[in-house]
C-alpha cells in the first residue's frame, strides 16, 4: 500500500528527548565540540563573549519564564552557545548585549518561547549585529570547527533533531548555483564557510520546516539564499551569507509547510475519488454482468 505524500516526524528518536528542555541541553551537548575548538583557535577573548550572551540570553528567557508563570528553562544556553561561534572578537559587550536582547525577545519569546516561533534566535541576533553596527563582520568558520560540527551534525542525525534532507538540498543547491556562476565548486569551498551555520542554524528544528516534502524545498531555498547573499562566488562565501540565509528561509517555512499540507490534502482527496469512482464502476459493471 501506498503511503502518505507527506511525513511529519511528532518527536524525536531517543525518548529521552521528549522535552524541549532535554532537546536544548543535547543541542547544547552537540555545541560543545565546535565551541570548544573555536576557544582553542581563538583564545581566551572568546569567554567574556561566551559570559556576556549567557547571561542576557539566560535574563531574558527566565523573565519571561516568570512573568508567565512557567518554569525556569536553560534555552538561552544553546543560543549563547551558537552566537559564540560567529561574534568576532571585536565587540563591544554592549553591542552584543543590544543584539542580544532584540534576537532572544523578538525572535523567540514574543511567539511564546522555544517550539512556537519560526525564526532562531541566534540567526536573529547576529542579523541585528551585523545591521546594527557594519563595522563589525562575522567570524568565517574555521576548518577544525568545521570538522568539529560536521561530527555534531551526526550526533544530531542519529538523534532525529535535525533532518538529513534539508542538509542535502541544501549543500546540493548551493553548490549547483555557485558552479552555475563560477565553474566546478570543490567540497572543501563550499562546506567549510557553511557547516557551522548549516548544522546549527538552517537545519535546526526552530526555524526549518516540520513535513518531509517541505523540507527539500526549504533546503534548497536555503541553499540557493546563501548562493545569492554570497554574490554567487565562493571568494564570498561566509558566516555572513550563511546567516541571512537561515534568517530569510526561515520566514517562508510555515508557508512552506502550509503548502506542503495543502498538497497532501489534494492528493489524499484526488486519491479518494479516483477510488470511488473506481468502485462505482465495478459495482455498475457487475449489475450489468448481472442482468
Amino acid at each position: 500500500m501506498r503511503t502518505s505524500l507527506i511525513s511529519v516526524r511528532a518527536a524525536p528518536l531517543v525518548p529521552f528527548l521528549a522535552s524541549t528542555g532535554r532537546v536544548s541541553l543535547f543541542q547544547a551537548l552537540a555545541l560543545a565540540a565546535p565551541l570548544a575548538v573555536d576557544v582553542i583557535n581563538r583564545g581566551p577573548l572568546v569567554l567574556p563573549i561566551l559570559a556576556t550572551a549567557l547571561v542576557v540570553a539566560l535574563f531574558w528567557e527566565n523573565l519571561f519564564a516568570f512573568l508567565r508563570h512557567a518554569d525556569m528553562s536553560l534555552h538561552g544556553l544553546t543560543t549563547a552557545m551558537l552566537v559564540t561561534l560567529f561574534v568576532p572578537l571585536g565587540v563591544e559587550a554592549w553591542q552584543l548585549a543590544v543584539a542580544m536582547s532584540l534576537g532572544v525577545v523578538l525572535g523567540e519569546l514574543v511567539f511564546g518561547g522555544r517550539g512556537f516561533g519560526f525564526v532562531h534566535p541566534a540567526a536573529a541576533t547576529l542579523a541585528l549585529l551585523v545591521f546594527s553596527f557594519p563595522q563589525l563582520s562575522l567570524q568565517p568558520t574555521a576548518t577544525s570547527v568545521a570538522l568539529a560540527s560536521v561530527a555534531s551534525a551526526a550526533l544530531l542525525l542519529l538523534a532525529g533533531l535535525i533532518s538529513w534532507r534539508v542538509l542535502l538540498a541544501t549543500s546540493a543547491v548551493a553548490g549547483a548555483a555557485l558552479a552555475w556562476s563560477g565553474g566546478l565548486v570543490s567540497v572543501q569551498a563550499l562546506l567549510i564557510p557553511v557547516s557551522a551555520g548549516l548544522v546549527f542554524l538552517i537545519a535546526d528544528a526552530l526555524s526549518a520546516t516540520a513535513t518531509n516534502p517541505g523540507r527539500w524545498v526549504y533546503g534548497a531555498l536555503a541553499g540557493f539564499l546563501i548562493a545569492v547573499f554570497a554574490g554567487f562566488s565562493t571568494d564570498q562565501l561566509s558566516s555572513q551569507a550563511v546567516v541571512f540565509a537561515a534568517l530569510l528561509a526561515s520566514v517562508f517555512s510555515p508557508l512552506i509547510d502550509h503548502l506542503a499540507v495543502l498538497a497532501n490534502a489534494y492528493w489524499r482527496e484526488n486519491r479518494r475519488a479516483k477510488r470511488t469512482k473506481q468502485r462505482l464502476s465495478n459495482q455498475s459493471r457487475g449489475e450489468a454482468d448481472n442482468g
